[in-house]
């Protein structure tokens, strides 16, 4: 049945290419991506053991997508291609193609239809999130269908039902969900508006998940054992609200009994992490204030126990069936982002500031704190990040600053404890001409924590329309000090130089770099996990059409 629901797309997609140059409502789109890792083994570096360096020595990841529209539909096809990827495992290797995602969408009056592979959320996406995060090996896509209804001009409806995506196969479990939106302005105001929506999701285990649920609670003591349900439901209310220049936008969450893993929990044997079945909730809220030259957000989040995922074994950033806001600033220097925190489901609690003021034309000053804790105080993250912008018209442009870290690295990473860090950065910007520029970076990151004290350094020439050159390198201080262990001082004195030139040519790109980089944590929108070091050439190419 799969494979004559993709031939008749097939079919349809080709079709349609052939007509396209005879109809004028049909459109034809598409975008390839593909990145290529030459593995090249330095053992200064790099751990023993891993395939991509010992015999395999080459790994690519590529995604086709094709669209068309016509006759009042829009349809489309995405083929996936993995060869000996480190996107899944980054110390393993993953080999698999296929069709990575379809779809057919159709609007019929105020009624509007999909059906295949579909990317939604339901407010911020606390309570449910289908979305790709190409970074991180993540798509968790639901495949199956949706449907909208515009209840008049401002409010709508809509209702999904499917299984969630994994890799070329699905989770086992049932997902359903609905959502109420619409909009809001009162008469009598003119500057005051409201945006408010209602949303609920159901989630059912299939048998073999609840299976295992059973067998390994019957291992537990009898004191530690736990209940466990096929079904569990999750709703929020929402609303974002505007009155002259604030907008607040507020969001609650709350869910039934779920079965989720819990890493902390203790046994009565004192043995760390076990399945738990808990309720959980979320709040989050954000107030913005913007008038001519300032700019203020204020940002507040808590979490209790909102794991919500296809398996209480699924971890990392396999499974997920929401999404939790970040509570920290998306950093882009190199070593300020050496140290980033991931969303905590279990429990967190957190605040965010930030602020920007204008000076005059030339100067804007910016500043952000971030504050995430456990409920009982236990401090996980602490950034405080002052920031100064100068501009010269269109000549130049200096960004300096200074982060101020803590970082709980024993939850984060489960090694040590905290890490105290200040890190210095600049960016200096300059054009020569429209099409002549040069870009400069520079940081110094100063801890006594982890592998100690980093330097890094960039230099950036832009030749457009074209050319990119990138010559970087991040150096690891050595340890003054003596007797300290092996792990600590494993990088002293030790180079991670990037060199890397990209071609653009109208909307093709082809990126090519040697990159040597250190074992850290990747994060992308508060989703994070563990990478270990990478010694190689990376080939980027992209092209949309």
């Amino acid at each position: 049945m799969k494979n004559r629901i993709l031939l008749t797309l097939l079919s349809s997609l080709a079709l349609g290419c052939l007509q396209a140059q005879d109809q004028n409502q049909s459109k034809i789109s598409g975008a390839l991506q593909s990145n290529g890792n030459f593995f090249i083994y330095d053992e200064k570096i790099v751990a023993p053991n891993i395939p991509h360096y010992d015999y395999q020595k080459f790994g690519a990841e590529s995604w086709l997508n094709l669209n068309y529209s016509n006759w009042g539909f829009d349809m489309g096809l995405r083929f996936d291609l993995y060869n000996n990827s480190n996107l899944l495992n980054p110390a393993g290797s993953y080999t698999d193609q296929g069709i990575g995602r379809w779809f057919v969408h159709k609007q019929i009056g105020k009624l509007d239809l999909e059906g295949g592979y579909i990317y939604d959320q339901i407010g911020t996406g606390i309570i449910y999130r289908a979305y790709e995060e190409r970074a991180l090996m993540i798509d968790n896509a639901l495949f199956g269908v949706k449907a909208g209804y515009a209840l008049t001009d401002n409010w709508h409806i809509k209702g999904f039902t499917g299984r969630q995506k994994q890799q070329f196969g699905l989770y086992g479990s049932i997902v359903r969900g609905a959502a109420l939106e619409g909009f809001i302005k009162p008469d009598s105001t003119r500057n005051l508006t409201f945006a408010p929506g209602i949303g609920v999701v159901g989630r059912t285990y299939d048998a073999k998940t609840v299976e295992q649920i059973v067998n390994t609670i019957a291992t537990y003591a009898p004191q530690d054992s736990t209940g466990a349900q096929y079904n569990t439901y999750a709703a929020s209310v929402y609303n974002t609200m505007t009155a002259g220049n604030f907008t607040w936008f507020v969001e609650g969450a709350v869910k039934s009994y779920d079965v989720i893993n819990d890493p902390n929990a203790l046994t009565t044997k004192g043995l760390r992490g076990k399945i738990e079945n808990r309720k959980g909730y979320t709040v989050y809220t954000s107030i913005g204030y913007a008038q001519k030259g300032l700019g203020a957000t204020l940002e507040f989040k808590r979490t209790h126990n909102f794991s919500f995922r296809h398996s209480p074994f699924a971890t990392g950033v396999q499974g997920p069936m929401n999404f939790l806001p970040p509570m920290a600033k998306q950093n882009t220097f190199r070593l300020t982002t050496r140290f980033a925190p991931a969303t905590q489901e279990i429990d967190e609690q957190a605040v965010q500031l930030d602020l920007s003021y204008k000076l005059n034309k030339k100067v804007t000053f910016g500043l952000n704190f971030s504050d995430i804790q456990f409920p009982d105080g236990t401090e996980l993250y602490r950034e405080i990040t002052p920031e100064v912008t100068f501009k010269q018209k269109r000549k130049w442009q200096l960004i300096t600053g200074l982060q101020i870290l803590k970082y709980n690295i024993f939850v984060y990473q489960n090694k040590g404890e905290y890490v105290n860090a200040l890190t210095p950065y600049a960016e200096y910007l300059y054009r020569f001409s429209s099409k002549r520029s040069v870009r400069i970076e520079a940081q110094y990151l100063h801890t006594e924590e982890e592998f100690g004290s980093w330097v890094n350094a960039l230099v950036e020439i832009g030749l457009a329309p074209h050319w990119l050159f990138t010559v970087a390198d991040m150096y690891k201080l050595k340890h003054q000090e003596t007797g300290l262990s092996p792990e600590k001082t494993k990088y002293d004195g030790l180079h991670f130089p990037t060199i890397g030139a990209v071609y653009t040519h109208k909307s093709n790109r082809i990126g090519l770099s040697f990159v040597k980089q250190v074992e850290g944590i990747n994060c992308a929108g508060g989703i994070c996990r563990f990478e270990p070091a990478f010694s190689g050439v990376k080939l980027q190419v992209s092209s949309v059409f």
